[in-house]
């Protein structure tokens, strides 16, 4: 699904498209190599499509500064390279057969290539970020040690007696808030904003990557493979709880009982995989973790309250609402 900027002028949809397209050639041309098989397998992701959320982030951050230069181009490659570097390091450690309906980069070429080509885009968007200076490198640095920490706590299930929710939230703000705050966070600060509209944007990009993860999590219980371009229920077969999951553990309900021992259990199997989706789907723990995630949205959205009025701001409150209305 793409996400769209539907209350902006078409004078705004046209550059923020434009803008895209040179993010998207600059990625190009970095990662174009000498030898056809490191070149095929760099862009084989890329090509797969996408909905190039994180550089239309950074790119309409810059439109409440000054607009689009080619640093902001060159933050918004960087920042969409290393989104892309770790879906290659995600599908490995997933065992991932498809992404976006196409073989991952580990089905089409192996584990060990897979893990270092994703390596190498991260090399790639190191490259960019140190020619935007040494602030924006601290920035790449951190948000990279964040990733990669909430990554491992991921894999993990939260620590007995702590609140596994809350646990699951932290998680999230770090494998997916962090990147999406520094792509919002580029954009301001690439274009000439303040400091206070840098860090607004920083404190809106977490909240909003945080509702783009916990949708993204619901779509992948809710939505068939051809919506999905990938096999449902992937959390679920992984053993990752979820908040519609964590929601359902927590029932009392005798009613309950059979799907928590589906949930609990070893769910590589087809049939128990959709016998688990097919009561999660039913249950009210779904609906609860949809009203959260459009909570989060709405936190987003009030980080920008002290924004003056703008065709930015206006864009940045409904890429918000677009996030949260996947799974309304």
């Amino acid at each position: 699904m793409t996400l769209a900027l539907p209350e902006v002028s078409a004078g705004m949809q046209e550059r923020v498209a434009d803008a895209l397209a040179r993010v998207e050639a600059l990625i190009e041309e970095r990662i174009d190599h000498e030898d056809p098989f490191i070149a095929e397998a760099n862009v084989h992701l890329l090509r797969a499509g996408g909905k190039r959320f994180r550089p239309m982030l950074t790119i309409v951050a810059a439109e409440l500064g000054d607009g689009v230069n080619d640093e902001v181009v060159s933050a918004a490659a960087a920042v969409e390279l290393t989104h892309l570097a770790s879906l290659y390091h995600d599908d490995v450690m997933d065992e991932a057969d498809l992404r976006r309906g196409t073989p991952t980069a580990n089905t089409a070429y192996g584990n060990s290539t897979a893990i270092l080509v994703g390596d190498l885009l991260f090399g790639h968007a190191s490259a960019l970020v140190a020619d935007l200076g040494p602030e924006a490198v601290r920035i790449q640095a951190e948000t990279f040690i964040r990733l990669c920490t909430g990554q491992i706590r991921d894999d993990r299930q939260a620590p007995e007696g702590s609140d596994a929710s809350a646990w699951y939230m932290r998680v999230l703000q770090d494998k997916t808030g962090v990147l999406i705050a520094t792509a919002a966070r580029y954009g301001a600060m690439f274009s000439g904003c303040s400091d206070d509209v840098v860090e607004t944007m920083r404190v809106y990009g977490e909240r909003l990557g945080m509702a783009f993860q916990l949708a993204d999590d619901l779509i992948d219980i809710e939505s068939s493979e051809e919506e999905l371009g990938k096999t449902p229920g992937t959390d679920l077969r992984e053993g990752k709880r979820t908040l519609a999951v964590l929601h359902a553990l927590a029932s009392t309900s005798p009613e309950d009982a059979r799907l928590q021992e589906l949930l609990r259990s070893d769910l590589s199997g087809d049939a128990e995989l959709a016998e688990a989706l097919r009561l999660l789907r039913a249950h009210p723990a779904l609906e609860q973790a949809r009203a959260e995630t459009r909570a989060v949205g709405e936190q987003a959205q009030a980080a920008l309250a002290d924004l003056p009025e703008s065709e930015a701001k206006t864009a940045l409150l409904a890429l918000a609402t677009s996030v949260t209305s996947r799974v309304s």
